[in-house]
């Protein structure tokens, strides 16, 4: 049963994403801004963990994640180290996702021949 949720709640971000695309006519960099700045709104007030506890990886998948960890991190850090405790929590919660991202970003060029 937990997969079911997680596939329907992932496939309903995904839906969301879409319908921002095709009936709104954003590009993609405003759909995962959008997205981005969702997850986090919704860690502020408390919610994203809720939807995580319900539909586990459907939750944690999606660029909202992103969001929410960027929150989620400067918010706990800057508990514990005040106003410096805000860029350490950032960076560490999504180090692992960022460095990943540029590392494959640079293999793929490497590898591929860019069309401009």
């Amino acid at each position: 049963m937990e997969f079911l949720i997680a596939f329907i709640v992932g496939g309903a971000i995904c839906v969301i994403g879409q319908l921002l695309l095709d009936v709104f006519k954003l590009t993609p960099a405003h759909v995962t801004s959008s997205f981005v700045v969702s997850g986090a709104i919704l860690d502020g007030f408390g919610l994203y963990d809720k939807l995580i506890e319900f539909a586990g990886a459907g939750a944690t998948v999606p660029i909202t994640s992103f969001g929410h960890s960027l929150l989620h991190g400067a918010m706990e850090q800057a508990d514990k180290h005040g106003f410096i405790g805000i860029g350490i929590g950032i960076f560490e919660l999504t180090s692992a996702g960022i460095s990943a991202a540029i590392l494959f970003a640079f293999l793929v060029a490497l590898i591929f021949k860019p069309k401009g």
